[in-house]
């Protein structure tokens, strides 16, 4: 018996189809082309209109639309130009093309940038909160020369010549003085108004216009010893804006003696003084006196007023004491000898009152004392 097979196929008969000619490839590509924009245009139309309406979550949250692609760019190749590095903008954040730059270190922030000036990754920690003269080189405060000290490029012995030389000139004294110089011309030196000597001070001439020695200086005291401003003030009953005018009184600077740090002293000379209050502002020195004496008195007559006042209001506390005291005898005045009180406190009890816990109380009217008491 034989065995089944499958028959064999049938061979298909293809026609003969003839190669497309350049014509119909032509029609072929423009159709194709044409189908494709339509698509495109369908597709940008489409995404306006579904923009226009916000479609929105269950929770009511807006779902954000896709944007749409520019298909027929994205079918295209890039030019060689937009992928070159060799002009790379500075917004590139490619680390493989960011060109190496130098380390400016820590810099501030952009709303900082015209106050911080510091290098923070260079400063040095003092531990006590406050920038050191290295760490902050454009303070002004921090590297100006303080007054009265040495300065770094002087040497010991030339910043004390240096110091002399200014307080000589300061005081007009020595090569600096102008009577004893060989570049003063002859006859326009000052001379003493007393003696009429060249050797005169020069600091009292610039600042009190006097040209005086210092033999006569000490000669006359009642004239030229200096006053201090309370002095002035005490003694010739003048006043502040009076003492302040330099052009009325000038006065000479002085540190203070008793506190380096206190405002330094003013120093009047006598006889300026003493013409301004005995001409100008009391007309004599017997004038003064009558004045000085006046507001003495004044000043005593507001003294007792004050202490009258004050007693006064201690009489009015101790009748009031008293008066109290003269009810408790039946209002009877008190009389010397008599004694204030029998010496023992003894209790008046009020009557009892029951408090919130349940405990009876009662109270000293006097004294204001309180008690417990059971009651059975």
């Amino acid at each position: 018996m034989d065995r089944p097979s499958t028959p064999p196929s049938k061979p298909i008969s293809r026609p003969n189809v003839s190669p497309l000619t350049p014509e119909v490839t032509r029609r072929i590509e423009e159709n194709r082309l044409r189908a494709k924009a339509l698509r495109e245009a369908a597709i940008a139309r489409e995404a306006a209109d579904s923009s226009s309406i916000t479609r929105t979550t269950p929770s009511g949250f807006a779902i954000p639309q896709p944007q749409p692609q520019d298909l027929s760019s994205a079918s295209r190749k890039r030019a060689h130009a937009s992928i070159s590095t060799v002009d790379i903008p500075s917004t590139s954040r490619d680390a493989r093309t960011i060109p190496q730059k130098l380390d400016d270190g820590i810099l501030p922030a952009r709303k900082f940038k015209k106050y911080v000036d510091h290098d923070f990754s260079k400063m040095v920690d003092t531990k006590g909160g406050f920038l050191a003269a290295e760490d902050d080189p454009w303070n002004k405060a921090l590297h100006a020369p303080k007054e009265g000290e040495k300065p770094a490029h002087m040497t010991l012995k030339e910043w004390e010549r240096h110091q002399l030389l200014r307080d000589l000139r300061q005081r007009k004294e020595g090569p600096f003085e102008p009577a004893l110089s060989v570049l003063s011309e002859k006859g326009k030196g000052e001379k003493c108004r007393e003696c009429g000597g060249l050797e005169v001070d020069w600091l009292w001439v610039d600042v009190f216009k006097c040209a005086v020695c210092g033999i006569c200086k000490e000669k006359f005291p009642e004239k030229y010893s200096l006053l201090t401003k309370t002095e002035a003030k005490d003694d010739y009953l003048l006043t502040d804006p009076e003492l302040k005018d330099d052009e009325l009184l000038p006065h000479l600077s002085k540190p203070n003696p008793h506190k380096s740090h206190w405002h330094d002293m003013n120093l009047f000379l006598r006889y300026q003084v003493e013409d301004y209050a005995f001409k100008t502002k009391w007309g004599s020195a017997e004038a003064l006196d009558a004045e000085f004496e006046k507001r003495e008195l004044e000043k005593k007559q507001r003294k007792e007023a004050k202490f009258k006042s004050k007693l006064k209001e201690l009489k009015k506390k101790t009748r009031t004491d008293a008066y109290r005291r003269n009810l408790k005898n039946g209002n009877r005045e008190g009389q010397f000898g008599d004694i204030i009180g029998t010496g023992k406190h003894e209790h008046e009890w009020g009557a009892t009152v029951e408090t919130a816990d349940g405990m009876t109380v009662k109270t000293c009217v006097e004294c204001g004392m309180e008690v417990e008491e059971l009651e059975f």
